[in-house]
């Protein structure tokens, strides 16, 4: 695949694009109305002939930018036209309300069942929320330059890995990413605004693949899921 199989979202697990994996279990959640996935203008790699089967409720958008609250952002904009557009053409549908979630293409090992559960702890919310996990090691702070060495050993009570899929209000998120446009997931742009999104614990399979020894595990968890349903 050249550089295509070099993206990591197109790299291959279980004979899929990784981003397969989870497109797939978003288009299955019967709450989710609609799947967007949000690329880059110049992808040449998009398999679309992999999604046929998930094409009736998925769509492309070919807006990605540099950073990932741009990519949303300028996701936000397509599908709502920056002040409900598309989404609200129903007079009775007050778009600004909708809920939006927000995941990785590089956690391919997300369930139907975490869905569910956010959107059952966050439906009657105001602030909306997210998958985490508690912190269960102890955690070091390195030392600034040279060899890393141990600089403080950092409590881990309260701590929380964040996860995703985020939930979040559309016209909330979009205003929270305009005013704080340099952070690193949606939570963080919405706790810019003094609000508390919920914490909803999730799965420790739930993990981003970043290394290949991820992808390894991503695909032992997906092979044993998939015994599991026969």
């Amino acid at each position: 695949m050249g550089q295509c199989g070099q993206a990591k979202q197109y790299l291959s697990l279980l004979g899929k694009p990784l981003i397969w994996h989870a497109l797939n279990t978003l288009c299955s959640v019967q709450r989710v109305a609609h799947v967007f996935v949000v690329l880059a203008p110049q992808d040449e790699c998009w398999p679309a002939s992999e999604f046929e089967a998930i094409s009736g409720k998925l769509t492309v958008l070919w807006c990605g930018g540099e950073t990932r609250a741009i990519t949303v952002s300028n996701g936000l904009a397509a599908i709502y036209g920056g002040s409900g557009g598309e989404a609200s053409s129903s007079e009775h549908h007050d778009a600004d309300h909708d809920w939006v979630l927000v995941h990785d293409a590089a956690r391919p090992n997300v369930t139907v069942e975490q869905v569910n559960r956010l959107i059952d702890a966050v439906i009657n919310t105001e602030t909306g929320g997210i998958l985490a996990i508690p912190v269960a090691d102890t955690l070091k702070r390195a030392s600034d330059g040279g060899v890393p060495k141990i600089a403080a050993t950092v409590a881990r009570e309260h701590l929380w890995q964040a996860q995703t899929p985020q939930m979040f209000r559309q016209r909330m998120l979009a205003e929270a990413l305009a005013f704080a446009p340099n952070v690193t997931d949606e939570a963080s742009a919405i706790e810019a605004l003094g609000l508390s999104p919920l914490l909803v614990e999730g799965d420790v399979t739930n993990f981003k693949v970043t290394y290949q020894r991820d992808l390894e595990l991503a695909e032992l968890i997906l092979r044993e899921r998939s015994l599991e349903t026969i």
